[in-house]
């Protein structure tokens, strides 16, 4: 007994700290048979517990570990490591051997065995034995129980108290008596495994069902063996400790086992839902970048598409197209992209949190990617825009150089008319001397005005080349007609020199010519040319964008005009010669034909085109006059509308900053301040007309087609907008100053009070320009008086009042009204009942006479409308029930 005593005596060399020796284990005591049958069955069945699972179990236990085999198997069992190979021999040598590796890997574990040896083992020394196997109970299955700070014994004992607190009947305060009535145990069990015990149906005067019942469902569904008897238990007077303690702490090891089960799931379950959430947010990011690169995909192709339209009303409407793109489809997607960058680092602070990984999209969708796709857009768009303006002025000017094309044809068209029948002529071959020389003067006129139209030719043939440069839709139709005209060129060129080489010949058989007619056609034809082409000029039709081009063209105008006096003489000379021909026949009495033989030009032309130069250079003075006044008109416009805008932009701006001040410092009563703001909205309303002149200007300028305004960077549109914010502003603040005095006026609230209400709002909003803020719990107890309302029922209470739909949102509207409800004294149910009973005369009911009499006229009808009749003992005809009327009114019930 001494031995067994001190050998349970043992150190964690780890920590250096000794186990006390147990004070109730009594010398004499460990000689009980009772106990000693007990150890034996509870130690049995808990080293059986461990041996099973290693396919193998014990009958006796000092008989059983006497060759230290099963002993260093069930050491490896429960501690999962290997020990020493044991010796396979039958002889005591071996035995002793096996013992003592065990022994020494049990005092590897800190654990001092005092008085014990491997030969009292392989003795089979029932008490040593059964010591050995406590010690190796203590070290594996109790020692690393820990509870608040407890450890071991005391530790386990705390928990069973912790887990059997809440059970009447059942007071666990050591390891023997408290165990006796089984209700401990019925009491573990249940606490963990409800649905396996009816514990109410559990009678503390009945241990041997309970200790049973505990038995019996813990080897069946717990898997703990059954280690203890009942009638062990019940029969004797103090149960072994060192017994019940083994059987608890498998309880312990079970239950620890499920509950750490249940926290790892716990875990584990945290640990995925968090891994969804990221998951979730991974895919709407690939998502929304999917969907947002497509859109860009698709979009990029429309802005780079060059096609160009042949007719202006095409290429506006693709500039129509362009602006409804930047006003309704891009606006969505500048959102989409900012909402993407803002998922896109909420889910990496997530990931960040979390101790995960960050977060990699898909190739080719980091925002990255997609902000380089969205430069991409831009420079597709703006590229876009510069092509469209670029592409309406190249159609307006094809269209001027088509018709100057066409102008230009046509007067060479019409020169040309008959020419090559007159140079394929043969009449020198008939003619005289004299009809000789004058066709071959008449042929040197023509090469001299051949010559004259070679510049326009070269100028019909740069006008077609351009027109094809420009990309112009009707180039073949041009192409067609400037060939014809080119190859009937040639074909003159071919004509004249074969008829000047022709005359040339019979020249030399011609010896007189006419000086004067030959001289008259030389000067008349680069004259008539000259004419022609001024004709030409002043008829030319013009575009211009800026008073600067209308200038440079009046420039060049003036001039011509000054060339006039210099062309007036010049005609004067070519007139003289045609006169003094005219003279010498009349004179001389020359045989002529009537008509000059070198040239088909004769002074009524000259004079006729010259009256047609004189008469359209003042149609072409008022041309340029008109179009520098339309210039000057829309440089006005646009001067007009900067002037304006520059001023009504900055008005807006300056009277939204005010309202944002008004809506906070409120000075005054409230209808002051009712009167001051509509004061402010009519003045501000009156600021309209300027806003409707503004839009008048606006409407002369797109009248106009002026595309651009250099003086302003006000557009109509933001003026619009702005308009639009500052009334809905200034209406919004009126409106709260009208509701609150409704509520006042309702709620009988002072002016002191309604001030103290608004410092109050103020107080813990003066961080917001709006009447509405998010709600902290301790912002909620406003004002003076109010400090009853503290409290989590209360605070949901006043919660519930204030923010009816739990939006996390307090308005100054709801401010006033709690406020005024719990500090104004309203009326009751009560006090209308008793008003109604004075107006009745102490009567029980009230006629509708006398509610006409008292009432306001629609007030009386109300009330007259929906009274019951009066059902009492005292009831007369026509009598009315006013109370229950007056109960209603209250909600107390239906009215």
């Amino acid at each position: 007994g001494v031995a067994y005593t001190e050998m349970v005596n043992y150190r964690n060399t780890d920590e250096n700290n000794y186990m006390p020796q147990e004070d109730d284990w009594d010398r004499d005591m460990l000689l009980d048979p009772a106990w000693e049958k007990q150890q034996r069955k509870t130690f049995t069945a808990w080293c059986n517990s461990h041996l099973r699972k290693a396919g193998t179990q014990i009958e006796n236990i000092e008989e059983d570990f006497r060759d230290g085999l099963k002993l260093m198997l069930l050491l490896e069992v429960i501690s999962g490591e290997r020990l020493a190979k044991p010796e396979r021999g039958k002889m005591r040598v071996h035995k002793i051997s096996n013992v003592n590796k065990a022994l020494h890997y049990i005092t590897s574990k800190g654990v001092k065995l005092v008085s014990i040896g491997a030969e009292e083992i392989v003795d089979g020394n029932a008490k040593m034995t059964l010591g050995m196997i406590w010690t190796i109970i203590l070290r594996f299955a109790i020692q690393d129980i820990s509870v608040e700070e407890t450890s071991a014994k005391e530790g386990l004992l705390l928990w069973c108290q912790r887990k059997t607190a809440p059970y009447k009947n059942v007071n666990i305060q050591n390891f023997h008596i408290s165990w006796k009535d089984g209700l401990g145990f019925c009491a573990l069990i249940h606490r963990h495994r409800p649905e396996l015990i009816d514990y109410g149906k559990l009678r503390k005067d009945d241990p041997m069902t309970n200790l049973n019942t505990a038995f019996d469902v813990a080897e069946k569904y717990l898997d703990i063996p059954k280690m203890l008897d009942a009638e062990d238990i019940v029969g004797t007077a103090r149960p072994d400790e060192k017994a019940i303690m083994t059987y608890v702490s498998s309880f312990y090891h079970a239950f620890s086992g499920a509950q750490k089960a249940e926290t790892a799931a716990n875990r584990i379950c945290k640990v995925l839902a968090v891994n969804q959430e990221n998951e979730q947010l991974m895919e709407d990011y690939e998502k929304l970048a999917s969907d947002l690169l497509e859109w860009i995909r698709r979009t990029i192709p429309w802005l780079e598409n060059r096609a160009p339209e042949n007719t202006m009303q095409a290429m506006q409407q693709k500039l129509e197209d362009f602006r409804d793109y930047r006003r309704q489809h891009k606006p969505p997607k500048v959102q989409e992209k900012c909402q993407l960058e803002i998922n896109f680092n909420t889910l990496q602070t997530k990931l960040r949190l979390s101790n995960r990984p960050a977060f990699m999209p898909s190739e080719g969708k980091m925002v990255s990617d997609v902000s380089n796709a969205w430069g991409g857009l831009e420079g597709a768009e703006k590229g876009y825009e510069e092509w469209l303006l670029n592409e309406i002025r190249r159609l307006e000017r094809l269209d001027h150089l088509a018709e100057k094309f066409r102008q230009k044809a046509a007067i060479h068209e019409t020169w040309t008319e008959g020419k090559e029948v007159m140079l394929q002529a043969r009449d020198f071959e008939t003619a005289s001397l004299s009809e000789i020389k004058a066709l071959l003067k008449k042929h040197e006129a023509f090469e001299s005005d051949l010559a004259a139209h070679q510049d326009r030719v070269e100028q019909i043939a740069a006008i077609a080349q351009e027109l094809n440069e420009l990309d112009y839709y009707d180039s073949p139709s041009v192409n067609a007609r400037c060939q014809n005209i080119c190859d009937q060129w040639d074909a003159l060129g071919a004509l004249t020199q074969k008829r000047s080489e022709a005359l040339q010949r019979t020249e030399k058989l011609l010896e007189t010519i006419d000086q004067l007619y030959l001289e008259f056609a030389k000067r008349a034809a680069p004259f008539n040319n000259w004419m022609e082409g001024a004709m030409e000029d002043l008829q030319d039709t013009f575009i211009v964008h800026t008073i600067e081009e209308i200038q440079g063209l009046s420039t060049a105008h003036e001039q011509f005009k000054a060339t006039l006096p210099d062309a007036d003489k010049e005609r004067g000379a070519i007139l003289g010669i045609h006169n003094e021909i005219a003279k010498i026949v009349a004179t001389y009495h020359v045989n002529m034909a009537g008509t000059n033989p070198y040239t088909t030009i004769n002074p009524q032309d000259i004079n006729a085109k010259w009256d047609k130069v004189r008469q359209l250079v003042p149609q072409r003075d008022q041309a340029l006059i008109e179009e520098h006044a339309r210039q000057q008109n829309n440089e006005r416009l646009r001067r007009q509308f900067a002037n304006q805008a520059n001023v009504i932009g900055p008005w807006i701006q300056t009277k939204m900053e005010e309202i944002g001040r008004i809506s906070i410092e409120m000075h005054g009563t409230l209808e002051d301040q009712l009167t001051h703001l509509r004061q402010y909205e009519k003045n501000i309303v009156n600021y309209k007309p300027k806003i409707d002149q503004l839009e008048g200007d606006h409407q002369l300028i797109q009248e106009a087609l002026i595309f651009d305004n250099k003086h302003t960077n006000y557009t109509m549109e933001h003026i619009r907008v702005g308009w639009e914010q500052l009334l809905t502003t200034i209406a919004r603040t009126i409106n709260e100053i009208e509701n609150q005095i409704l509520t006042r006026d309702a709620k009988g609230i002072s002016q002191d009070q309604m001030n103290e209400f608004r410092a109050s709002f103020n107080h813990f909003d003066r961080v917001s320009f709006t009447e509405k803020r998010p709600y902290r719990e301790e912002e909620v107890l406003w004002g003076e008086g109010l400090d009853r309302f503290r409290g989590e029922a209360e605070f949901s209470r006043i919660m519930s009042i204030v923010d009816p739909n739990r939006v996390g949102v307090v308005t100054f509207q709801a401010f006033i009204d709690f406020m005024s409800r719990e500090t104004a004294d309203t009326d009751t149910a009560d006090q209308v009942m008793a008003s109604f009973k004075v107006l009745a005369g102490d009567k029980n009911y009230i006629l509708a006479d006398e509610l006409r009499r008292e009432l306001p006229p629609d007030q009386a009808e109300y009330c007259i409308a929906r009274m019951a009749p009066y059902a009492g003992p005292d009831a007369i005809p026509g009598a009315l029930d006013y109370m229950s009327f007056s109960t209603a009114l209250y909600g107390e019930s239906d009215l």
